[in-house]
């Protein structure tokens, strides 16, 4: 198996250098532009494994990247983004991005959101047979539509189910209040946000140990939730 080929597109030398050592440490093969421009060329010629793009780039906006890569490859696009931008971070996810992290943010945090990537994009060829999604002691069997928390059966509602199997759907990535709306409830209902909100805290009563302190589904506060994939 050949190393996993990066492209980071970040204008920022001391960003860069700080992803450098931590990318190339962990074996992957990296490459870099520092404009938008330059960064959508790399995609094109290096047909690249992961993608990370700042969203403050000198020559044109990252949503602006994001939405040209799209045009041609499903590659995973992680979005870099300056703390207190949580429209551009929505607007990126909405827009084709698959993860975010805000700036500053962990080595170890940027390396577990690249791996999620990665298996996502291995996950998708043979994703038919993968029926039942495992983390900790949560077990979601789709073909069975049974749903489990180490040895208890959980009995969930229709939307309950709905809502769980959208997040296993997109486990590890950030999925938007919007998407979320939009694949549970449909088309009609994109402004009714609150239902998100409750029934989340259902499905938290229901799988959670501790439902303040969740283990599995997370907050990410002002964009959406995550299903926890590590």
């Amino acid at each position: 198996m050949p190393d996993p080929v990066i492209v980071l597109i970040e204008d920022e030398p001391q960003i860069r250098r700080f992803l450098r050592a931590t990318l190339t440490g962990q074996g992957y093969r990296l490459f870099e532009a520092g404009t938008g421009a330059d960064g959508v060329m790399e995609v094109g010629s290096r047909q690249p494994d992961v993608v990370i793009v700042d969203l403050g780039l000198p020559d044109m906006d990252g949503l602006e990247v994001i939405r040209r890569i799209r045009e041609w490859t499903a590659v995973p696009v992680i979005v870099l983004s300056a703390r207190g931008q949580e429209r551009d971070k929505v607007t990126a996810l909405d827009g084709g991005a698959d993860d975010y992290l805000s700036k500053p943010f962990s080595a170890g945090e940027l390396l577990a959101r690249i791996r999620v990537a990665l298996r996502h994009t291995a996950g998708a060829s043979h994703e038919s047979d993968e029926a039942t999604f495992k983390v900790g002691e949560l077990r979601v069997d789709q073909l069975h539509r049974r749903v489990q928390v180490g040895e208890r059966e959980i009995r969930l509602t229709p939307i309950e189910y709905k809502l769980l199997t959208t997040l296993v759907h997109h486990a590890g990535k950030v999925v938007t209040h919007q998407q979320l709306l939009r694949e549970v409830w449909g088309p009609a209902h994109t402004e009714q946000a609150h239902y998100v909100r409750v029934y989340m805290a259902h499905l938290r009563h229901k799988l959670e140990g501790e439902p303040a302190r969740p283990r599995y589904l997370l907050t990410e506060a002002g964009v959406g939730y995550r299903l926890t994939a590590e």
